[in-house]
């Protein structure tokens, strides 16, 4: 039995399933509430399911994993040789994940950190490859946390929506927000900023705020080596489509993740999301 620190995040990582095979990875699973059925992210609803549940105005909602999910996947890390754990999640200004995690690492059978990256989807993902690569090259738990922190510190995140009613119902954006957004039709860009989604621009068209977000992108990544992240919800052609732009734009380009969010994230922010996440390595 391998003795290692080991890294734990929640399924709202979205990081490929091999990835996190590849660097003994164990991802928690937050709960989307679809009427009155709680399904697991990740296994028991998809993306597709979600998308069309949204469209047909369904009622959805998410919620955390219970702290006793956090205790019990501890204890199997534990048991299979983890000396130490680094435990990651998605802002606590958008869920109480970190909470249920910080409960159940105090009766842990290993020292286990929890940390509130601030960041969400591969933002997120960056940041447990980070502390994972760390924990590979023999870096303690410290050592491993702090990986973890400097990448979140670099990494930024932005994203389109189709429109921001979904994120105002779940209480992710400000009212006030909203109906900026929504004023005069315009298309809203947004941005990860502490935790928080902020409105960064209104753009007139749907074209013209996915050209901007390439821009925004690409000047981000500017010539340093990045990794980008491209996720969307239910459009994949566009998706692929930015991809495509940001080969050919990101000199610096080391890796290139293109995949759909998970039921969670797709509930706050409804079909036709767009989103990039640019992470210095």
């Amino acid at each position: 039995m391998s003795r290692h620190v080991a890294i734990v995040t929640d399924s709202t990582a979205y990081l490929p399933p091999r990835t996190m095979e590849r660097h003994g990875i164990t991802a928690v699973p937050l709960t989307v509430v679809l009427g009155d059925r709680a399904l697991e992210e990740g296994t028991e609803i998809s993306a597709r399911s979600l998308a069309q549940a949204l469209q047909k105005r369904r009622s959805v909602t998410t919620s955390r994993p219970s702290p006793e999910v956090f205790a019990a996947t501890y204890r199997k890390v534990a048991e299979s040789g983890a000396t130490g754990i680094v435990s990651l999640h998605l802002a606590s200004e958008f869920s109480g994940t970190y909470d249920a995690a910080v409960l159940a690492a105090r009766e842990a059978p290993v020292p286990v950190r929890v940390v509130d990256t601030g960041m969400v989807a591969m933002a997120l993902g960056f940041c447990a490859l980070a502390a994972a690569e760390c924990a590979e090259a023999g870096g303690t738990i410290d050592e491993a946390v702090t990986a973890a922190e400097k990448r979140a510190a670099g990494t930024s995140a932005y994203f389109y929506v189709d429109t921001l009613d979904y994120l105002r119902r779940g209480g992710r954006i400000g009212a006030a927000q909203a109906l900026l957004g929504s004023a005069l039709a315009v298309k809203p860009l947004l941005q990860l900023d502490g935790g928080r989604i902020e409105l960064l621009e209104k753009v007139r068209t749907a074209s013209k705020a996915i050209a901007r977000l390439e821009e925004i992108v690409a000047d981000r990544a500017g010539s340093a080596q990045v990794d980008i992240a491209v996720h969307h919800l239910a459009t994949p052609d566009r998706a692929s489509a930015l991809a495509d732009r940001l080969r050919a734009r990101v000199p610096g380009l080391v890796d290139l993740h293109v995949s759909e969010v998970g039921a969670v994230i797709g509930a706050h922010t409804g079909p036709g999301l767009l989103g990039a996440v640019v992470s210095p390595r």
